[in-house]
């Protein structure tokens, strides 16, 4: 069955005529944000009487049965409820240096899928990518349905949150700041989705920051207190990933000084998009 994010907030819709699922007792009929309207009826033709399957993100999923569709309209049955949570157990923000294109949207897409819990997006000196005021809005919301389209194919029901762009030096800042001044600034589509008990979290200090590191003679391969990190409950990762030309020292040293700690994930230098994909499967493996 296909895969629908059910957006409680969006552009579009008045937060207050989209409740929750959770909030609807089994059988009820919903009424389909536009895109899901759009997607699933107009798109993929489906009919009344075809099932589908929603999620919004505050937990487990939805099978639904469409009851009727309108020229601009479509409501749904809420069949059952699914109680599956498929998101890792290790909480994971990775701060990354924005690329161009379609670098980045692989980027997104890939750490989706291996489950990462928040994208912050990052200009630096060596970057590529420095958005003016007036493009961030219409950028954020473009990587956030990145990430939801892919929450969709690959099965999460809780997509990460891209988290609105910083400077690198603003971000390192912000952590070693008093935690009650932070917040989460996302696009409008997962604004309230934010402000879950689960996302929440991202807020506390992590348990380890790490660094991807070139390879450099003399360091340790990853800090000596990852695997032992691993092993609790729910432990909370922060990595932060350089863009292609590099951290500058400057950089480099202002994240060692919050406690970023050097990782290095073999011999060779990877790319800016590659390496999420590495150091999320890495975490993954070493957590089993």
């Amino acid at each position: 069955m296909r895969r629908f994010f059910y957006a409680v907030s969006n552009d579009n819709a008045d937060a207050s005529a989209l409740p929750k699922l959770g909030e609807l007792p089994i059988g009820s009929n919903v009424e389909l944000p536009d895109s899901i309207v759009h997607h699933w009826c107009r798109v993929l033709r489906a009919n009344i009487g075809d099932q589908g399957i929603l999620f919004d993100g505050f937990g487990g999923e939805y099978i639904v049965e469409l009851q009727a569709i309108s020229k601009k309209n479509a409501t749904a049955t809420l069949l059952t409820h699914i109680d599956d949570d498929r998101t890792p157990p290790t909480i994971t923000q990775i701060g990354l240096v924005m690329s161009r294109g379609e670098r980045m949207d692989y980027a997104i897409q890939k750490a989706t899928e291996l489950g990462v819990t928040a994208i912050q997006l990052l200009s630096s000196h060596h970057g590529e990518v420095t958005l003016k005021p007036a493009q961030v809005d219409k950028k954020l919301a473009h990587w956030q349905q990145v990430a939801i389209a892919a929450c969709e194919q690959c099965g999460l029901n809780r997509p990460p949150l891209i988290l609105s762009p910083l400077s690198i030096n603003d971000w390192l800042k912000s952590l070693d700041s008093d935690t009650s001044n932070r917040q989460l600034t996302v696009s409008p589509i997962v604004a309230l989705l934010s402000q879950d008990t689960y996302y929440q979290a991202l807020l506390q200090p992590a348990d380890l920051c790490m660094q991807m590191s070139v390879p450099a003679a003399g360091q340790p391969a990853m800090p000596d207190n990852l695997l032992q990190i691993l092993k609790q409950e729910t432990p909370y990762i922060k990595l932060l990933i350089g863009p292609e030309g590099g951290l500058s020292p400057d950089e480099r040293q202002q994240a060692s000084s919050v406690g970023f700690r050097p990782w290095q994930i073999g011999p060779r230098v990877l790319r800016t998009e590659t390496a999420p994909v590495v150091a999320l499967s890495t975490l993954h493996a070493l957590s089993v």
